[in-house]
């Protein structure tokens, strides 16, 4: 069964290029604590050997590999000439993988945060937006609704203070009211008597409204040679 192992930093040292891989050198620190009665490990150097296809897909160039965090996933081998592998011990990378930066991850979530504050302030501010319009509606409405109350009271003072008029007691053409005791029946109206179904009209009218229609005329309005006629009222 091969071995396998992973290794995770930067190149300690410049890319080299050969006809099918590149080879870059790699140090590993390592545990910081180690069972009781055995030293702790040191640094370990290893060269790394990467096929060229593999490495373009990266997008890694000779200067962003000395800055960029990688992890490298192969196995070791002890079987490339020393020229070739200066490191302590040599590895065939079967995978390689850009890791994020440490600054540039906080950087993004600080970007993420920052993002979503906007985005919360800009939601807040249209909610507010949306109230303060729903409250100056509101408040438009009701003075809508006051304002023609305010309108026709005046009208309704005006119209309460207008007395009323009130209805003529006397008959139209009649210019003033006398008492009964004023009124003097001359001789030739003693003489006559009305026409009872004209008394008799009048009477109903007077029963049925409380005043006169017409003057009560002691001369029937039409000129007679001999004084006023029987029935004239």
């Amino acid at each position: 069964m091969p071995h396998k192992i992973t290794l995770t930093g930067s190149a300690t040292g410049p890319l080299r290029e050969y006809d099918r891989y590149v080879a870059f050198d790699m140090r590993e620190k390592g545990s910081p604590s180690a069972p009781k009665g055995l030293k702790k490990s040191t640094f370990i150097s290893y060269t790394v050997f990467v096929a060229k296809k593999a490495f373009n897909k990266t997008g890694l160039t000779k200067k962003s590999i000395m800055h960029e965090k990688i992890l490298i996933q192969g196995e070791p081998t002890l079987d490339i000439p020393i020229d070739e592998c200066p490191g302590e011990i040599g590895v065939i990378c079967f995978q390689i993988t850009v890791l994020p930066n440490k600054n540039d991850k906080e950087a993004n979530e600080s970007n993420d945060k920052k993002e979503t504050k906007q985005e919360a302030s800009k939601a807040q501010q249209e909610v507010a937006a949306t109230k303060q319009a729903e409250k100056q509606e509101s408040v438009a409405k009701q003075a809508k609704t006051v304002q023609p109350e305010v309108n026709e009271t005046p009208v309704q003072e005006k119209k309460a203070e207008q007395p009323k008029k009130q209805q003529p007691i006397q008959p139209k053409g009649t210019k003033d009211v006398v008492g009964f005791e004023d009124i003097i029946v001359p001789e030739a109206f003693l003489k006559t008597r009305p026409n009872p179904v004209k008394t008799e009209e009048v009477i109903e009218f007077v029963k049925r409204t409380g005043h006169l229609d017409k003057p009560s005329s002691l001369y029937c309005g039409q000129n007679h040679e001999n004084g006023p006629r029987s029935g004239c009222l």
